[in-house]
């Protein structure tokens, strides 16, 4: 089994004026997906995600990227580094074993498709 893994990096917070800059990025909305080689019945991929914020600092914007030239790849960029490879070491591994106990479980939910409720409760209406 290989899983491919996608960033979406889109979503962000800014300052709207910050160090005689405009619109610049304090906090990225991001979502983290796992994508499996391996099929469902049907025919789909198994897919799991994971999301969260990630605070980027301001503190040196010495290579202030204007808004309108960013882009997910860039702002992914930033949430990797600042989370560092551990951390997206650990998300992806969680995101693995999500995959896994989808491919593989130790638990299902079934339903019992008997009437015997109905009937019991049937029963006792008959009998008042």
């Amino acid at each position: 089994m290989a899983n491919t893994y996608s960033w979406n990096c889109k979503t962000v917070d800014c300052y709207p004026t910050f160090d005689d800059e405009t619109d610049v990025v304090y906090n990225v909305h991001w979502r983290l997906t796992a994508t499996s080689s391996e099929v469902d019945a049907e025919g789909n991929p198994y897919v799991a995600s994971v999301y969260g914020t990630q605070s980027i600092s301001t503190d040196d914007i010495e290579n202030f990227i204007p808004f309108a030239d960013l882009t997910n790849t860039i702002v992914t960029g930033w949430v990797e580094t600042t989370m560092g490879d551990e951390e997206v070491a650990s998300l992806k591994s969680n995101l693995d074993s999500n995959i896994e106990s989808q491919i593989n479980p130790t638990s299902v939910t079934l339903e019992i498709e008997n009437d015997s409720v109905e009937s019991s409760e049937e029963e006792e209406e008959a009998s008042e």
